[in-house]
């Protein structure tokens, strides 16, 4: 009888620890398509699941009009921002080596925001297509922008934090300041700078997909590489990666993800930050399947804020914006404190 070696110590746990990222992954879609099915089930006339679905593939159907005309471009919506939002989050935090990094916190929503209320009072332009141009803009601005005030290749987690936080700030006071001197753009975007999906149609999410999609695929394609760069620059190197174009690669991901999401539903704080820290819990650093993760439970944060924001406020709604704040502002506080060793 022949001899058969045994497996390499590690080789078990490894496959082991695969197929359990796996099994989370087909686990999470599921808890996001449950969660798709509330978005579209609750509102002011709540809807039974046998409602949703005939609503859904039957055109005779009473709910048809509602479902399909309000809550389903609502809740597409939702996936599309949850998703780029969190995608952006987990790429910021492994391309700047920052836990605290947040398209919301360190301003890139701001620099969207800014530039769509400039665009549309100064300038007149209305309209998606429009305005997610001048949105990208503003949010490549701001992240080149908070990359060298921090310090550039130099910057540490703390000085990143307070440079977004002060851009962050004039920023908004800047949006705020011009909405209250026209109370017409007061009244036009004051529920748009809070961030929701109320106003979500079809024609939103279309011309919002393929910035989304684009994004989405540049984020993943530089997960392997961004994994290499944790190492050092010459290690990445080493490992065959170009660290100059990766950085390149992420910094456009970021504005498209983030352009695109501001632009349709305004600006949202904390999605990007909560959704990878809770993933990296699951996954470990490996952004390979930290992204994927992001991609689908950051949705389901989005989304499950938005319904509580519904159930919350009736016969009214709390924005989506304002919930997200509320959730996300005490585990903000809490990872604050728990880093209490960041250094400056």
């Amino acid at each position: 009888m022949g001899f058969r070696a045994p497996p390499a110590p590690r080789e078990r746990p490894t496959r082991s620890r695969s197929a359990l990222r796996g099994a989370g992954l087909i686990g999470a879609a599921a808890v996001l398509i449950a969660v798709a099915a509330a978005s579209i089930a609750v509102g002011a006339r709540p809807l039974g699941l046998g409602e949703v679905w005939h609503g859904l593939i039957d055109p005779a159907s009473a709910h048809y009009a509602v479902v399909h005309e309000m809550r389903l471009p609502r809740t597409l919506l939702g996936l599309l921002a949850g998703a780029a939002l969190g995608l952006a989050g987990g790429v910021m935090q492994a391309l700047t080596r920052n836990p605290l990094a947040d398209p919301g916190l360190l301003g890139i929503n701001a620099g969207a925001s800014a530039a769509v209320v400039t665009s549309t009072l100064f300038l007149g332009i209305g309209g998606l297509t429009g305005q997610i141009w001048f949105a990208m803009l503003g949010a490549a601005a701001v992240s080149v922008l908070v990359y060298a005030v921090g310090g550039g290749r130099g910057a540490t987690p703390a000085r990143l934090a307070l440079a977004g936080a002060a851009l962050n700030a004039a920023l908004f006071s800047y949006v705020n300041a011009v909405m209250l001197l026209d109370a017409a753009a007061l009244e036009k975007m004051r529920f748009w700078t809070v961030g929701s999906l109320a106003g979500a149609d079809h024609t939103t999410v279309v011309r919002a997909l393929p910035f989304v999609a684009a994004g989405l695929l540049i984020a993943l394609a530089t997960a392997r590489p961004l994994n290499a760069m944790a190492l050092g620059d010459d290690s990445a190197r080493a490992l065959g990666a170009h660290p100059a174009l990766v950085r390149a690669a992420a910094i456009v991901a970021i504005t498209l993800l983030c352009g695109a999401a501001t632009a349709a539903c305004g600006p949202f704080v904390f999605v990007g930050l909560i959704v990878p820290h809770l993933v990296r819990g699951l996954t470990g650093p490996d952004l390979r399947w930290l992204l994927p993760y992001c991609a689908l439970l950051a949705p389901v944060l989005l989304l499950g804020s938005d319904v509580l924001g519904r159930v919350l406020g009736r016969p009214g709604e709390l924005q989506v914006g304002v919930m997200t704040a509320v959730l996300g502002g005490p585990v903000f506080l809490w990872l604050v404190v728990r880093r209490k060793g960041i250094r400056t």
